[in-house]
């Protein structure tokens, strides 16, 4: 089997292995704000969404599963290069079971990484609008071409994320993923401050609207709710996402009972239809598996154990900070909380709107960190043996901007790009390639096939394809039946 010389390990007298696919520079500060950076991401949005379809209770177990899971798969990751001496995803693939190993972790990590692309840039297609017309004090309807999402993430991809991708080193992004970060943590802030100054709204029908959705103050609503469900005429304050004040209007509202028990009580457990897309949506928003190897190639000083750290510190912060944002977004809406968390907060409002471009700062940020480990997964899957080459790294982080924009612009649901990623690549990289390659590639000496750590590492591979399966066949089974609801607009 011929593999590339450049990931063959260099044996020392001590018999330990060591790497010569890069010499690592970037320090050990600098990698957790990468692997953190590449953790989080648009999937922090839909984290509030999945706790009101689950209950507190089944989402925080998910949750610290995931986490540890990932934790977990990563330590399977890291000591599988380790022993064979490579620092990349698809050369794992190809020690451990040849050139259809190199081609399915190749594709795996391709599609996987073009998804999270797809979600960051489908983020910035939305939201970067209302900021716009916020700015501007426009208002919805208005028709400017600066306010056309696809003309816009063309022009962030050209003027932002190109110019970052262009990059020949991750470690040179560590300072953009620290802005990303803090960016992040004012999302989280704002999202815990406005549980205590806003009202859980309450949703009704307004037949004097295009899309009736309106947003009611429960204060008003409450007196009147008294049946299960009825039609009350009666002078309400009512506030759409545009418009900028209360407008006092009289009009037959239809009220449901249980939409305001929904305001009222934190549900512990509950299981809605929804569900399905809970486990796709956190698998999701723990995935960094393809940037890990990068990410341990340009560490400066780099061992199992360093890198190890990185991971558990970069997980946990992570971790506190998905718990905080669902809980805190749970609360503040209960079961009228929105797919994409954003979406259920009023556009006219000043903090939001800041809140908003903050998100867009952090979610394209992230984008060429994602970009990283595609180029380099094309690279060693098309032309292992070429030396770097500007015109080829150049051209290829063109070629996939263009691409992921196409996709961007033609997938109108944000939830379906997280259910079938997540569904799919998110198990295959978490649970299923990190436990067969390790199974693979220790040594029998090392570790017998019936020796624990092997035996746990299959069983972790098993849970990976019960997890992908059941989830595809659940998701199927929703789009077939037309039961999944549509991403309602701002």
């Amino acid at each position: 089997m011929e593999v590339n010389e450049h990931f063959l390990p260099r044996m020392e007298e001590n018999g330990k292995t060591h790497f010569t696919d890069s010499e690592g520079k970037t320090s050990f500060g600098m990698s957790i704000f990468n692997l953190s950076n590449a953790i989080m991401g648009s999937g922090i949005l839909g984290l509030a969404y999945a706790m009101a379809n689950t209950g507190i209770v089944l989402f925080l177990i998910l949750l610290i599963l995931i986490a540890v899971m990932s934790a977990y798969s990563i330590h399977l990751l890291l000591k599988s290069a380790d022993v064979v001496g490579t620092r990349a995803y698809e050369m794992l693939g190809l020690r451990a079971y040849g050139q259809a190993g190199k081609i399915i972790a190749a594709c795996v990590v391709t599609i996987h990484n073009i998804g999270a692309m797809s979600t960051y840039l489908y983020i910035v297609k939305i939201e970067l609008p209302f900021v716009i017309l916020g700015l501007l004090g426009k208002e919805k309807d208005f028709g400017g071409w600066y306010v056309d999402g696809n003309y816009l993430i063309t022009i962030v991809s050209v003027c932002v994320i190109l110019p970052l991708a262009l990059m020949r080193r991750l470690g040179y992004l560590g300072y953009t993923s620290g802005v990303s970060l803090l960016c992040m943590v004012f999302f989280l802030i704002s999202v815990i401050f406005k549980k205590f100054v806003m009202e859980c709204p309450l949703k009704s029908i307004d037949p004097y609207s295009n899309n009736g959705n309106k947003t009611l103050d429960p204060r008003v609503m409450s007196s009147h709710i008294n049946s299960d469900f009825m039609a009350t005429p009666f002078t309400t304050l009512m506030r759409s996402h545009n418009d900028s004040d209360f407008i006092p209007r009289f009009i037959p509202v239809m009220i449901s009972s249980h939409t305001a028990h929904d305001c009222r009580e934190a549900k512990m457990f509950t299981l809605t239809p929804e569900a399905i897309y809970s486990i796709p949506i956190v698998a999701f928003a723990f995935v960094c598996h393809p940037e890990v190897l990068p990410i341990y190639t340009e560490l400066r000083k780099p061992t199992k154990k360093r890198m190890q750290n990185v991971a558990n510190i970069s997980i946990l912060a992570m971790f506190i900070m998905y718990l905080l944002t669902a809980v805190f977004g749970y609360l503040t809406f209960y079961g009228n909380v929105e797919d994409e968390l954003l979406k259920s907060y009023s556009a006219s409002d000043t903090l939001i709107l800041c809140v908003r471009l903050a998100v867009l700062v952090a979610v394209t940020l992230t984008v060429p960190v994602v970009l990283f480990p595609i180029r380099r997964t094309m690279l060693q899957l098309c032309c292992p043996n070429k030396p770097f080459c500007w015109a080829t790294h150049i051209s290829m982080a063109i070629g996939l901007l263009i691409f992921v924009n196409v996709l961007v612009i033609f997938v109108p649901n944000i939830k379906d790009i997280f259910g079938f990623i997540g569904a799919t690549t998110a198990p295959s990289l978490i649970f299923i390639l990190p436990g067969i390659f390790y199974i693979r590639l220790i040594p029998h000496t090392q570790e017998p096939v019936k020796s624990r750590p092997k035996i746990l590492a299959f069983m972790f591979s098993g849970l990976g394809f019960v997890f992908m399966f059941g989830s595809i066949s659940l998701i199927i089974q929703k789009w077939m039946t037309g039961n999944s609801p549509d991403m309602k607009g701002h």
